[in-house]
């Protein structure tokens, strides 16, 4: 199944300070306090803080913009500038934040880490890959690939048919793995 951005509408912030845009959930009928993974695209345009996920593990990549710096609560200080570089943070932790130049927007993975654990990796390698067993998802973050069901562009998902993708010359994909907890 291809998922295109454009179908999927703007929502706000669980806090009400930001919007996003949700791709996908599991299960497909769960909301922001049931869910054991979602994946959704977050615009950041002000120094607004992040919303609390207790319970929650988050990991978030810039996808365009100059990014912004994430101060924790726990004083630790990580500037999301790298694009597609994934980042791990607990969703519970307070995250207030300051933008470099501008408004950004940034891919989010968060799951319920009683249930399940997630990987976000980032690939640009062209050529055919192999998928994981516990690959869930794969977003298009720039340029082109190849799946079993058609191609992909910049901000198209895919829920993997099929175990491998070809990457363009200059294509980036984010893979999301989530492998359930006993």
């Amino acid at each position: 199944m291809i998922i295109r951005l454009s179908d999927c509408p703007s929502q706000p912030w669980k806090n009400g300070l930001g919007s996003t845009r949700q791709i996908a959930v599991h299960p497909a009928t769960a909301g922001a306090d049931d869910f054991v993974w979602r994946v959704s695209i977050a615009e950041v345009d002000s120094a607004a803080p992040f919303s609390a996920f207790p319970g929650i593990d988050r990991q978030i990549a810039l996808l365009g913009g100059n990014g912004f710096t994430m101060t924790l609560d726990d004083d630790r200080v990580h500037s999301l500038t790298t694009p597609f570089a994934p980042f791990a943070f607990a969703g519970e932790a307070k995250v207030a934040v300051a933008l470099v130049d501008g408004p950004t927007h940034d891919f989010n993975l968060m799951v319920r880490r009683t249930r399940a654990q997630g990987e976000l990796q980032y690939w640009d390698m062209p050529g055919t890959r192999l998928l994981a067993r516990n690959a869930v998802l794969v977003y298009c973050a720039r340029g082109a690939i190849d799946t079993a069901e058609g191609p992909l562009h910049t901000g198209d998902t895919w829920v993997p048919a099929g175990r491998s993708i070809a990457l363009a010359v200059g294509a980036a994909v984010l893979v999301v793995h989530i492998t359930a907890l006993p």
